[in-house]
């Protein structure tokens, strides 16, 4: 199997990896829109760059991952779809909700295969917990708390075209919100601060976030976020039912210390980032997408599923711009 990857940055670099490791992927074609990036890629892993991202569809592949700045990916994806590529794509599919509307109507017409990257489906913590609350364990599920909290900011230019804290960060919060309770959000409330750096002014975005969420079930979930967070990164989901509760995230790399005199010793080594905390899921992610591509497993995580996850955080960002409660029926939808 052929595989073309477009962009070779921190994340592509490291979904390149994986993909060389892959047995199925006999080669690896990368580009970049910065050619050499691409080559000394290449030339670690073994694999084939091409000078320019158009080489990537004309010399053919036989599926591709797309891993380049948002504003690339929807012109890609379509691309691909069109030309019967299944994609594996880094989210957002799109910037904005109207955009990501058309790209996923575009796949649909095409009956082309997109896969969006939602690593944490294929976390162990967060797989285990979707089965105790599938199952019954916790009894009924009344309250549930998501956080991430990144070690330090990215830099200014990221962050002018990131799309913000809510469509960024905390869109992989709403997206195990979903896929771990079942149920879908009714109705958000969200508000948040620019106090930290001046970058996020300057980017008319947040450094910190908060939102409670409201599930079609009453389930109330309260999900924060910070790119300020210097003990280290920190996510977490705390599931609180009525026979018992339970948390993702919570090991001896976790980012905080208790006060109490017989509470568990601060971290020695704390999770310094997303790439480190979820390296496994990473990789698990790549291997069904390349099952996938063979005909050999189910999408675990098409447009459609992205889609909403994407819709509550259009919905947090407006909620905190227009300071009030936002339903999720108001946002236009496939």
């Amino acid at each position: 199997m052929r595989i073309g990857l477009i962009g070779t940055g921190r994340i592509g670099s490291f979904h390149a990896s994986a993909l060389a490791r892959q047995a199925d992927a006999s080669s690896l074609l990368l580009a970049d829109a910065d050619p050499a990036r691409a080559a000394r890629l290449a030339d670690r892993l073994g694999a084939t760059a091409a000078p320019t991202v158009e080489q990537i569809f004309t010399w053919g592949v036989d599926a591709l991952v797309v891993s380049c700045a948002t504003e690339g990916h929807a012109d890609l994806v379509v691309r691909a779809v069109r030309g019967g590529l299944p994609v594996f794509c880094e989210k957002p599919v799109a910037p904005d909700l109207d955009r990501t509307l058309a790209v996923l109507r575009e796949v649909a017409s095409a009956g082309g295969v997109l896969q969006l990257g939602f690593m944490r489906r294929f976390d162990a913590g967060y797989t285990t917990a979707r089965e105790l609350v599938r199952s019954g364990a916790l009894g009924r599920l009344h309250t549930v708390r998501t956080t991430t909290a990144d070690p330090s900011p990215p830099g200014a230019e990221y962050l002018r075209t990131s799309g913000g804290l809510y469509r960024d960060c905390l869109v992989h919060d709403f997206d195990m919100v979903r896929w771990v309770t079942g149920r879908e959000v009714s109705e958000v409330y969200a508000t948040g601060s620019d106090a930290g750096p001046a970058a996020f002014r300057e980017a008319g975005d947040i450094d910190t976030a908060s939102a409670v969420l409201t599930l079609d079930d009453g389930t109330l979930v309260s999900s924060t976020g910070t790119r300020c967070n210097g003990a280290g990164y920190d996510v977490r989901m705390e599931l609180a039912g009525e026979l018992d509760q339970v948390s993702t995230g919570l090991d001896d790399r976790t980012p905080i210390a208790s006060t109490e005199p017989q509470g568990p010793p601060p971290a020695t080594k704390p999770w310094p980032g997303f790439l480190e905390r979820f390296a496994p899921a990473y990789e698990a992610e790549l291997a069904a997408f390349v099952r996938l591509v063979r005909g050999e497993g189910p999408n675990p995580c098409d447009g459609v599923e992205a889609l909403a996850a994407f819709r509550v955080a259009e919905a947090c960002e407006l909620s905190r711009r227009e300071r009030r409660p936002v339903a999720l029926a108001e946002l236009a939808g496939l």
